[in-house]
C-alpha cells in the first residue's frame, strides 16, 4: 500500500472530468492561474516599493490620522 501509481491518478482524473466536465475544469485552471499571476505581481510591486513608503498615498504624501476610542452609550 505504498504511493499511488500512474493508473490510480489516471482513473481519478477521468472521474473528476466526468463529474465536473472539461469546461468547468478549464475555467477553474484559468482562474487559479490568474490569481497566482496577480499574487506574483503584487509581491514584485511590494518589493520594489521603498521601505519608507508604507504610510504614503499614491501621490507620495504622508497620510496623517487620529485614532479615537469608541464610547458606549
Amino acid at each position: 500500500m505504498g504511493s499511488f501509481s500512474i493508473w490510480h491518478w489516471l482513473i481519478v482524473l477521468i472521474i473528476v472530468m466526468l463529474v465536473f466536465g472539461t469546461k468547468k475544469l478549464r475555467n477553474i485552471g484559468s482562474d487559479l492561474g490568474g490569481a497566482v499571476k496577480g499574487f506574483k505581481d503584487g509581491m514584485k510591486e511590494a518589493q520594489s516599493d521603498e521601505p519608507g513608503k508604507l504610510g504614503a498615498d499614491t501621490d507620495g504624501n504622508t497620510i496623517d490620522g487620529e485614532a479615537k476610542q469608541k464610547t458606549h452609550s
